[in-house]
């Protein structure tokens, strides 16, 4: 059996996996960050669940950084990232 492809590419994980800290940081709740994207819970939640292949936008990462009061270049790694087959 063909092993299963990720959903999404390394550098859509690690924004995600960075907004995931971000909010554990700050106490924040799933609904919290779909106030402040202007989005519904449900899609955070299908954004923080690995076998989903939702992610955030340039718009959601914006909203994010304004709301942290940080740059939206926080939001991605200093170098680029490879594919691999076996990031999570």
């Amino acid at each position: 059996m063909a092993k299963q492809q990720p959903l999404l590419d390394p550098i859509e994980q690690y924004t995600i996996d960075v907004t995931i800290m971000l909010r554990r940081k700050h106490n924040l709740k799933q609904s919290d960050i779909g106030k402040i994207i202007n989005t519904k819970t449900s899609f955070i939640g299908n954004v923080e669940n690995y076998k989903n292949p939702a992610k955030y936008n340039l718009k959601h990462i914006n909203a994010l950084a304004n709301y942290f009061d940080i740059t939206p270049k926080f939001f991605l790694p200093e170098k680029p990232l490879t594919k691999t087959e076996d990031l999570r």
